[in-house]
């Protein structure tokens, strides 16, 4: 039967991911951009685009993560290890600054008022 090959003529089938170089899925990403009704047709391009984006971003979180997580010697990232990392970093604040992250706390931080003052350390011990 001729019609079973698929169309390619019996080219094994390369996904978008790999054309891309990616490894995040396009096609998913492709049809998420169908169905959620963005626009009324969506180009070839764009989903390729997206993907690359949202890898990129995942990447980064999850190094600043690693990294966090390595200064708390740990070698398992949890959600207080992303908070550092996105509240650390300036870009990433301001991008997700309204989001919040369950389990991850918050930066630590004293406010200079509330600190001891270090004259008086000095005029008790003189």
């Amino acid at each position: 039967m001729a019609g079973k090959t698929g169309g390619r003529g019996g080219k094994k089938a390369v996904s978008r991911s790999s054309k891309a170089g990616l490894q995040f899925p396009v096609g998913r990403v492709a049809r998420y951009l169908k169905k959620g009704k963005y626009a009324e047709r969506v180009g070839a391009g764009a989903p390729a685009y997206l993907a690359a984006v949202l890898e990129y971003l995942c990447a980064e979180v999850l190094e600043l993560a690693g990294n966090a997580a390595r200064d708390n010697k740990k070698t398992r990232i949890i959600p207080r290890h992303v908070q550092l990392a996105i509240r650390n970093d300036e870009e990433l604040s301001k991008l997700l600054g309204t989001v919040t992250i369950a389990s991850g706390g918050v930066l630590p931080n004293i406010h200079s008022i509330l600190l001891p003052k270090k004259s008086a350390k000095k005029e008790a011990e003189a």
